[in-house]
């Protein structure tokens, strides 16, 4: 959303609730960042619970191999999610966080909540993370547009480690 939006009641409103924060970044621009921060986190929080879902869940050939890879990219991820909350409140915002809130924010398509075969949970789980990763390199954009390096920064490296895990599962379809 362009800086121009952030007029009138609802951005009063906003400045208003916002924390003490020394981070040197106009008004205009901390508000802005920390929506475009909570919607990220709303998508990585419910990321990260359903490549739990599928690493529980998970059946059938390959099984351990991609049980523990779904592992290893949800710890990932939700190091990604503690980044990005803790920078929402060092702007000054409060992180919306919980599994609720990730819920009714979340822009993912949801997991199946049946027992998986292995390909079917790689395509699953790979598909999901490239709408993460689509995601998270508008937010890249944004951020970057708002002046706010180290947000844009902050999704860049997200964006890395997404883009590996994409390329493992890959390798898993090949």
């Amino acid at each position: 959303m362009p800086l121009s939006a952030y007029t009138g009641e609802n951005y009063m409103a906003k400045t208003k609730s916002l924390n003490a924060s020394h981070v040197e970044l106009d008004m205009d621009a901390r508000v802005q960042m920390i929506e475009l921060l909570n919607q990220q986190l709303a998508d990585a929080f419910d990321l990260y619970s359903q490549v739990k879902q599928a690493h529980w869940n998970v059946k059938g050939m390959n099984f351990i191999a991609v049980h523990e890879l779904f592992d290893t990219i949800a710890d990932n991820i939700l190091g990604g999610v503690d980044t990005i909350a803790e920078r929402v409140t060092a702007l000054g915002g409060n992180a919306q966080g919980t599994a609720r809130m990730a819920a009714a924010q979340s822009r993912l398509p949801e997991f199946s909540d049946k027992a998986i075969q292995a390909e079917d949970a790689v395509r699953q789980v790979v598909e999901r993370l490239g709408h993460y990763a689509t995601s998270t390199r508008k937010a890249i954009d944004v951020a970057d547009e708002a002046g706010d390096m180290a947000t844009a920064d902050l999704f860049t490296q997200i964006v890395r480690d997404v883009d590996k895990h994409i390329y493992f599962l890959d390798a898993h379809l090949a």
